[in-house]
């Protein structure tokens, strides 16, 4: 009996003096704290969602979404993200093509500021800027017209050596009209330097 209670009570003192939690140890070069529990972690990540109060502040936050939605397509477009693309924009085969064009310096890139020359030649009254503003139009039109035609032929010829399997209907169409566009402007946006040649000259 004597000996029963004093090993009940040898085990109560050791039940009390044993520590709450065991030491968390924190390894030299570590992060300098011990390491989360899950559900600790998981609490912190929480954030408290509040539904709006009106049906103004309901309109307003969607409207806050959809802005920032378009905002992240358009950066996405504009650096020729294939989910953000339309529709013939996407595949490699465009892409090939507007890299063609992006690193090549084209005259139907300068069109619209050979037009706007043209006009102001015009408004000069002396007979040569007269006779330039005569046959300068139409020249420059001529001069685009056939480098549309061989950017055409060119990328048709390379889009179908590099990937025989994919559709080329109309990417020769796509890469004159993109030749035309001033470089600043072209949407998607050049992704190649110019002088950054893709394929042989």
């Amino acid at each position: 009996m004597f000996a029963a209670g004093r090993l009940i009570c040898v085990f109560r003192r050791r039940t009390q003096e044993a520590p709450a939690d065991p030491p968390q140890v924190v390894k030299p070069g570590g992060k300098g704290r011990p390491t989360p529990k899950r559900a600790e972690a998981q609490k912190a990540r929480r954030q408290p969602i509040t539904a709006p109060n009106t049906r103004k502040e309901a309109y307003k936050r969607v409207r806050e979404k959809q802005a920032e939605q378009r905002a992240k397509a358009r950066q996405g477009m504009a650096k020729g993200d294939e989910k953000y693309l339309l529709k013939r924009d996407k595949g490699p085969v465009r892409r090939l093509a507007r890299d063609y064009v992006d690193g090549r310096r084209t005259v139907g890139s300068y069109l619209m500021y050979g037009m706007f020359a043209i006009v102001a030649l015009s408004l000069l009254p002396i007979a040569a800027a007269k006779l330039l503003v005569l046959f300068a139009p139409p020249l420059l039109l001529a001069a685009v017209f056939v480098e549309g035609l061989a950017i055409s032929r060119k990328i048709k010829k390379l889009a179908a050596e590099r990937y025989p399997g994919e559709d080329t209907k109309g990417v020769g169409l796509y890469a004159a009209m993109r030749a035309m566009q001033i470089r600043r402007l072209r949407v998607p946006s050049p992704q190649v330097k110019p002088g950054e040649k893709v394929g042989s000259s």
